[in-house]
């Protein structure tokens, strides 16, 4: 198989391949753009990615300690403007306040190459530290999906191997460490999964067997399509694979944000969290 030399593994690659081989093989080793829409309706979705987006400059302006009445001056959307009240309410609550770190991208090896997390924050206490990722979800995703989800087991895994230089060069120990979904619709709701030794193992484990997997797979044969066909809903490939021509409704989903596949405006909602501001 031919990945290209500059090739990372990233939560979004990571779950490609784990939601459907083939469509990993599309994006990653073909890097196949093909023009079909993700998610409908078209503008409806598009607009929706362009409000995370702003959300997510109004979250990391508000960390870095900006005048909060400055950021309002700049919203100009009244869900943006929603979404930015439910976070001064409650999107920093109890956090740890020695280090906050917002837009942080870490990266450690794995399988000769290297993973990256991208975090929207990484909050440091004495004794605790704190991954948040900020969701625009319609509808509250389970907890047993996100519990599943390839960047709640990667980004912690990535944050105890490499997250020493935040923590004044001290390792962070796995059980120190928490991650907090925090939901803009939902604010009253965040989903927070707590972190251990034994799960640190488990995970390194896991993403060595995943990866090896992957890097062992040779032609487009050995990257099956996915059996769980509604998901193709979702993914631009769809009718490539004679999987339907007619994108999935984003709003309709209620386990997660639509799946990670390049979308009309090369990225999905769940990478948004991962665009670089």
């Amino acid at each position: 198989m031919n990945l290209p030399p500059q090739f990372q593994f990233s939560q979004s690659s990571l779950q490609d391949f784990v939601d459907c081989p083939r469509r990993f093989y599309y994006r990653y080793v073909l890097d196949l753009q093909y023009p079909a829409p993700q998610s409908a309706p078209l503008q409806d979705f598009e607009l929706h990615m362009q409000q995370g987006e702003q959300f997510h400059r109004l979250a990391q302006q508000a960390i870095i300690k900006i005048d909060p009445a400055a950021i309002e001056e700049t919203i100009d959307d009244d869900r943006v403007f929603g979404w930015w009240q439910n976070f001064r309410a409650s999107g920093l609550v109890g956090l740890p306040d020695k280090q906050r770190c917002p837009e942080i991208t870490l990266s450690v090896p794995l399988a000769g190459r290297r993973l990256v997390a991208k975090y929207d924050l990484i909050a440091l206490g004495e004794d605790r530290a704190v991954i948040v990722d900020w969701k625009t979800a319609l509808k509250p995703p389970r907890r047993d999906t996100l519990e599943r989800r390839l960047q709640t087991i990667i980004y912690p895994y990535v944050l105890v191997k490499a997250g020493a230089h935040l923590n004044d060069g001290q390792p962070i120990p796995p059980e120190n460490v928490s991650m907090m979904y925090w939901f803009t619709e939902f604010p009253d709701q965040p989903q927070v999964f707590s972190y251990s030794a034994a799960k640190f193992a488990e995970d390194g484990a896991y993403l060595e067997r995943l990866a090896a997997d992957l890097l062992a797979r040779s032609d487009e044969t050995a990257f099956p399509l996915t059996d769980e066909v509604y998901k193709c809903k979702f993914c631009t490939y769809r009718s490539l694979d004679q999987r339907g021509v007619k994108a999935g409704d984003f709003r309709d989903q209620a386990d997660d944000e639509p799946e990670q596949a390049p979308g009309v405006l090369g990225v999905s909602l769940d990478q948004i969290a991962e665009i670089e501001f």
